[in-house]
């Protein structure tokens, strides 16, 4: 039986199907179309536009963002793939309502800043709109109970658009964690080491790298982004470290995190960037800015598991998300962006008890995973090394098949939530702050479906 055969049949019988709105396919099981509508056309959101264009099933009739240069680099992207341009909804930062009105959305890509995701979401939701939602941390717990309570209200999903699941690398040992290799997985880490200096201070005019503005004089994610790190403390993008190790762990699908703690240094490394690119006396180094440069939460799960999370932004360093993954049986570590060559492994008993690390190579390509075996050349090109591809054809495949999503609602508002939770606890010195089960109970039975047609 093919996959899609084998999908066929089981969305016929129930199992994993997405309850989508009547009107979406026509009653059809199968849809030849998917019409998306982006909401925010920044760069982030011009490289899920890329990944729609790219591909024949889709058509993107709309976007909507308040930013005339975001909205000029959009349309170039229809010319250069030769698509038909989009509805424009451009006028201010409430103009995206019109686009949820139309009929010809039947989803939506959201990658607006992150104080947008919550309303627009649950606005979207309303309009019958299903999701695909990009990664940040929630600005408080609210918001992660409203994304749940609305998706069962309106029986509307939401896609949690964490893209580094989908990484070579990842989903490799993702693979000999299934298949057992590693024996009883006892502890996980992993995070957002990246030096955004660049990133968070960008006015779009000075060379990459060095500027100083941000807010009201920044460019892009400056423009709001750096805003966070001002008024807040805590772990702010939890999901590229957490949804890797949380399928590996099988949280929410028979486990479940139940607490964490977080602690965060000192704030020294914005100042001193702008110091050294700006001057001493000017107006930003003068900013006090809350957010710690490491921020380091430890999560508990019900099963017994640790994931340690590391958000390191604010100082030189090169790219690293710092994963880990160790069991029974082996051990194996991330030092690098992704490289099959870029990590170290231990197996015991294959290595004779050498307690030497060999090159993660050999074994990345002995387990790489059948979705990228199958998919290699499609996702050449593709943005983050082709993690892209895969997330956007994971989106536009489950709506297409009446399928669940691998990583839903309720893995949305688990790992947003880890960012009120850490900066909570920070604020208490440490305090243990507890984890809502924001299944209420259904994880106990839900089975795992990240990667689930493979481990048939």
């Amino acid at each position: 039986m093919n996959r899609r055969d084998f999908i066929k049949t089981n969305s016929i019988a129930g199992l994993g199907a997405l309850i989508l709105p009547t009107s979406v396919f026509s009653g059809t099981l199968f849809a030849k179309k998917v019409n998306v509508g982006l909401i925010a056309v920044g760069l982030r959101g011009q490289v899920h536009l890329n990944e729609l264009l790219r591909r024949d099933d889709v058509e993107v009739t709309a976007i909507a963002d308040p930013e005339p240069r975001m909205v000029e680099m959009a349309l170039k992207l229809f010319e250069k793939h030769g698509k038909p341009k989009p509805k424009v909804y451009a006028d201010g930062d409430y103009d995206y309502k019109k686009l949820l009105k139309r009929k010809d959305v039947d989803a939506v890509i959201i990658s607006s800043p992150w104080e947008w995701h919550h309303t627009q979401t649950i606005e979207s939701m309303r309009a019958g709109k299903i999701v695909g939602l990009e990664v940040c941390g929630a600005i408080n717990l609210q918001e992660c109970w409203d994304y749940v309570d609305v998706s069962e209200e309106t029986k509307i999903p939401i896609f949690m658009m964490e893209n580094v699941c989908y990484r070579r690398d990842i989903m490799a040992v993702f693979n000999m964690v299934r298949k057992g290799k590693f024996g009883e997985i006892v502890h996980g880490q992993g995070g957002y080491q990246h030096d955004l200096r660049n990133v968070l201070f960008n006015d779009g005019v000075h060379p990459y790298g060095h500027g100083v503005e941000f807010g009201d004089k920044g460019f892009s994610e400056a423009a709001w982004r750096t805003n966070h790190y001002v008024k807040r403390n805590g772990e702010l993008y939890p999901t590229h470290g957490v949804g890797p190790i949380a399928t590996m762990m099988d949280v929410n699908r028979g486990n479940r995190i139940t607490h964490l703690t977080s602690m965060a240094s000192k704030q020294a490394g914005l100042t001193h960037y702008i110091k050294k690119n700006g001057g001493e006396n000017h107006p930003n180094a003068k900013v006090d800015f809350k957010q710690g440069d490491i921020v380091q939460t430890m999560l508990k799960c019900e099963n017994g598991e640790t994931i340690l999370l590391t958000h390191d932004t604010s100082l030189q360093r090169p790219y690293n998300l710092g994963f880990r993954v160790q069991g029974t049986e082996g051990i194996w570590q991330d030092i690098g962006s992704g490289g099959f060559d870029q990590g170290f492994i231990y197996f015991e008993e294959e290595m004779d008890h050498s307690h030497q690390w060999a090159n993660s190579k050999e074994y990345m390509e002995k387990y790489d995973h059948p979705l990228w075996k199958k998919h290699e050349d499609k996702a050449a090109g593709a943005g983050h090394g082709g993690m892209d591809y895969f997330l956007i054809h994971d989106f536009i495949e489950c709506i297409k098949d009446n399928k669940e999503f691998p990583f839903d609602v309720y893995d949305l508002a688990t790992w947003y939530a880890v960012t009120p939770l850490s900066e909570k606890s920070i604020e208490g010195n440490g305090a243990s702050q507890e984890m809502p089960d924001f299944t209420r109970g259904k994880y106990k039975n839900r089975k795992p479906l990240f990667g689930f047609d493979y481990y048939k």
